[in-house]
């Protein structure tokens, strides 16, 4: 059963060359890119997606000869339960009760006999169909379907859809992040278009997606990451067009420290400028100095002959130091034309700007909403990202253990500043809807993390709990240590 695909107005609803789409068989999700002539492997099968260009999303397509895609035509399903048992007492699972052998069924495929046919052909050919119950033979069917039948539903990429495929295939790489939990940290957030919401994730970029989609391309959005780049692999899959990335601006974990004490952070610190002052002092032109000095004092007790052989190096080191000087001067002049070189240059000189327009987004400190869902220790993030919220605005910090967070909940509460602090547990049961049995599903998440959330009050107003002991000592925001938790 194909889902239904909601899209806002001015959305494309046909599917284009080089969009990203979600392919989904029964509960298996896939993002992929569609292009042209590109095999794609999804549930051992390879297929083509070239006839899905300018179809609608949401259309179920059948794997035809060659893996090329056929949009699946609506046909009345011709096995029906009929004549059912009253129950299964005297079915035997013996494997005999198919005639049909495996070389039987591969002859079918080879004449060309679609999914469908071959189920027919399996019902016909089993002894105990019809002694089954309505119920079982249902099942059966069903079963034989999702195996010889090869749909597949091309939908739009969405959270929901992106957090349901990365929770059932990767869910270490989104922290165990649930499709319910981030739907959670959405609303209690406050997500809307034109906020400013700082965000710092570790979960493969889907909480920056989320926060990005429902935005809808109005406001800004400030990425805290931490190492050498922020990683947006599930953002990617969105498929977000250009005009929604101008609204996206990254910052360095290792750099807040500097804001929030108010240097530049390109500025450089005076022990490092005594350190690149060494290394110039040990140049090439320096070490030709010193040799020169070296044979001035050593040439009362040299001969002519070594004074020559000296002058000769001098020399030839000279030229290798011109030729060298040459070198990067002509590099300088000219640098690289190889592609590779030209893009990643682009790549870095934008990262500049994105950093540059972070950091003045930053330092008014009136940012509408904070989420953190990381795999880093979340009190020292929080006590140190709270600094550049806004009075009355709301934090969400999500966790997949409960002791952090608790920690979490009481330094906040000691120090101060925030307001309406909850802290809870998500929680998600599916059910089967069907007629005369439906039921809680038997087969269900165990959990699906917890959730900190509250909202920032002016310091004035709120002051610290006195009650608390002397030994608890004051967090400090301007020292950040990131602690990675443990899978």
């Amino acid at each position: 059963m194909a889902e239904s695909v909601t899209a806002t107005p001015g959305q494309q609803q046909l599917i284009g060359e080089g969009d990203y789409v979600v392919l989904k068989r029964e509960e298996v999700f896939k993002a992929v890119q569609v292009q042209r002539r590109k095999k794609i492997i999804f549930e051992k099968q390879w297929i083509y997606l070239d006839n899905a260009v300018g179809k609608s999303y949401g259309t179920m397509f059948e794997i035809a000869e060659g893996g090329n895609l056929q949009p699946k035509r609506i046909e009345v399903a011709a096995a029906e339960p009929k004549e059912a048992g009253a129950d299964n007492r005297n079915i035997i699972d013996d494997g005999k009760s198919q005639k049909l052998t495996r070389d039987d069924i591969e002859a079918l495929k080879e004449k060309g006999i679609k999914g469908q046919e071959i189920v027919q052909q399996l019902i016909e050919n089993s002894t105990t169909f019809r002694d089954k119950t309505e119920f079982a033979q249902e099942k059966y069917i069903k079963k034989k379907k999702k195996k010889y039948e090869s749909h597949i539903t091309i939908l739009r990429p969405s959270a929901r859809i992106l957090a349901m495929m990365y929770y059932a295939r990767e869910p270490g790489k989104i922290c165990q992040l649930r499709y319910d939990t981030l739907a959670q940290m959405l609303a209690l957030g406050n997500i809307h278009a034109g906020s400013k919401v700082i965000v710092m994730e570790t979960c493969a970029g889907l909480v920056l997606g989320s926060v990005m989609e429902r935005m809808g391309g109005y406001g800004s959005v400030i990425q805290i990451y931490s190492g050498t780049g922020p990683v947006r692999a599930a953002t990617d899959c969105f498929g977000f067009p250009k005009s929604f990335y101008k609204t996206l601006s990254e910052f360095p974990m290792n750099k807040v420290e500097s804001l929030i004490s108010g240097t530049p952070c390109g500025a450089v610190p005076p022990e490092l400028d005594t350190a690149q002052a060494e290394d110039e002092s040990s140049g090439p032109a320096n070490e030709k100095q010193k040799l020169a000095e070296d044979v001035d004092k050593d040439s009362s007790s040299t001969t002519e002959s070594e004074m020559t052989t000296v002058s000769n190096q001098l020399e030839k080191q000279e030229m290798e130091v011109c030729g060298e000087d040459s070198v990067n001067h002509e590099r300088a002049q000219n640098p690289e034309k190889t592609p590779f070189a030209i893009e990643k240059k682009r790549k870095q000189d934008e990262r500049k700007q994105k950093e540059s327009e972070a950091e003045i987004l930053l330092r008014d400190r009136n940012a509408d909403g904070l989420i953190i869902a990381s795999r880093f220790y979340p009190t020292p993030l929080l006590l140190t990202l709270l600094e550049f919220i806004a009075p009355s605005r709301p934090f969400v910090v999500y966790c997949q253990y409960k002791e952090p967070l608790l920690d979490c909940y009481t330094k906040l509460r000691e120090k101060g500043g925030v307001i309406n602090l909850q802290f809870s547990e998500t929680w998600l049961r599916n059910y089967q809807v069907l007629p005369d049995r439906s039921h809680p599903k038997l087969v269900m998440s165990s959990g699906g993390g917890y959730i900190l959330h509250g909202i920032t009050v002016a310091r004035d107003t709120v002051k610290p709990n006195s009650s608390r002991p002397e030994s608890i000592e004051e967090p400090a925001s301007k020292k950040l240590k990131l602690t990675e938790l443990e899978s």
